[in-house]
């Protein structure tokens, strides 16, 4: 029997997460961002004056992502790039004025986004949800284990659920 994918917890966790971005970006388009962007705002908000390779570090990019991301931003006057007084080779980023009032605008929409997703989930529920999304994040954020043996890990819910015991196949992608 061939793994059903659809039924898989991290195929939901996918489209989540393409549901997510899609709604996102709609309201960020709105304030003139795109997806990313308000996460390069919202870590120098938490402090100023990061190095790029500081800001991809925050962000978990690679250097040549940030460098677009503020090379854009800088060029729509929300951040500006200066060079380090004590290394020249070193290029610190900063908020502008502009920039500082956009990241309002930025948590409004986090906030909306907030809403709408969680919409129909009581208090006890988004806690329990947060705390299980930060459970698979730490869970793929480690090192996986080749081990053959593991693949029996893979069996879902819905087999037992059809009558189908503890049968367990995977098919190779």
């Amino acid at each position: 029997m061939a793994f059903n994918y659809k039924k898989s917890i991290t195929f939901r966790l996918v489209q989540a997460a393409k549901a997510q971005r899609a709604r996102s970006g709609a309201h960020l388009m709105r304030i003139g961002l795109h997806p990313g962007q308000e996460l390069v705002l919202k870590v120098l908000a938490d402090g100023d004056g990061r190095t790029m390779s500081q800001l991809a570090l925050a962000l978990g990019v690679q250097p040549p992502t940030v460098t677009k991301m503020v090379t854009r931003l800088s060029a729509q006057g929300f951040v500006r790039r200066q060079v380090s007084d004590t290394d020249g080779r070193l290029a610190r980023v900063f908020l502008t004025d502009s920039g500082r009032e956009l990241v309002v605008s930025v948590d409004k929409a986090w906030k909306r986004l907030e809403r709408e997703a969680m919409s129909g989930l009581d208090d006890k529920d988004r806690k329990k949800l947060r705390k299980l999304l930060r459970q698979v994040e730490k869970n793929l954020s480690v090192a996986v284990d080749d081990d053959p043996e593991h693949e029996s890990d893979f069996d879902t819910d819905d087999e037992a659920e059809d009558g189908k015991g503890k049968e367990k196949e995977l098919t190779a992608a």
